[in-house]
């Protein structure tokens, strides 16, 4: 007969695996709300690409939405892959506050380009029991239309962006695949990037 203290030790290894199919229930997307979050964070952006306000004033705004909407701090760390391991912390802090710049600057170096931009929601599809793909529609003036999917993941309890596929490929990992052959190439040294990070930021402006 098994002593009774081995059967409460046998219980209690057992039960963080019967509690992870619960815990990963709780973590997971919701595809409705992960749509949802989609709708409001295109229609902010939207609303403020097609804004008359000044450029300075527009590209708060949409720094506001991106820092509140996508989850810079996991993407970033992403992308840099395994050189975030190898770089300082001074670096780190460094790679994440000009990462957060490039997104910003970038998209408002665009902004003509986006005058008149409409989009409508497709499908949403969970893709893993964590993150939910959402099907864009993105209409511009003279353009051809444009389909993008948003990977959208719980972060912390929030909807939060952590990809954008364009035409089938994945935003951040080809970000993640530049970024890594600019280390590459100099020397396997993660303050070439930083240089590099700068010098485009500096031309964004």
């Amino acid at each position: 007969m098994t002593p009774p203290n081995r059967i409460a030790r046998r219980a209690l290894l057992a039960l963080p695996a019967a509690l992870a199919p619960l815990a990963a229930r709780a973590q997971a997307m919701d595809p409705q709300r992960a749509a949802a979050f989609i709708q409001s964070t295109g229609e902010e952006l939207v609303a403020v690409l097609n804004s008359s306000a000044p450029l300075a004033e527009r590209r708060d705004q949409v720094a506001a939405i991106l820092r509140r909407a996508v989850d810079i701090e996991g993407t970033g760390r992403f992308i840099l892959g395994r050189w975030w391991r190898v770089a300082t912390p001074a670096e780190q802090q460094e790679y994440l506050r000009l990462f957060e710049e490039s997104l910003i600057r970038n998209l408002a170096s665009r902004f003509g380009e986006f005058q008149g931009v409409r989009f409508s929601l497709g499908r949403s599809q969970a893709r893993t029991e964590e993150d939910v793909l959402v099907t864009t529609l993105v209409e511009r003036p003279n353009t051809a239309p444009l389909v993008l999917d948003w990977r959208v993941a719980e972060v912390n309890g929030q909807p939060r962006i952590v990809d954008l596929v364009a035409e089938g490929s994945s935003l951040r990992l080809t970000q993640r695949s530049e970024y890594s052959s600019v280390i590459q190439r100099n020397g396997n040294q993660v303050s070439a990037l930083l240089a590099a990070m700068r010098a485009q930021n500096e031309r964004l402006r």
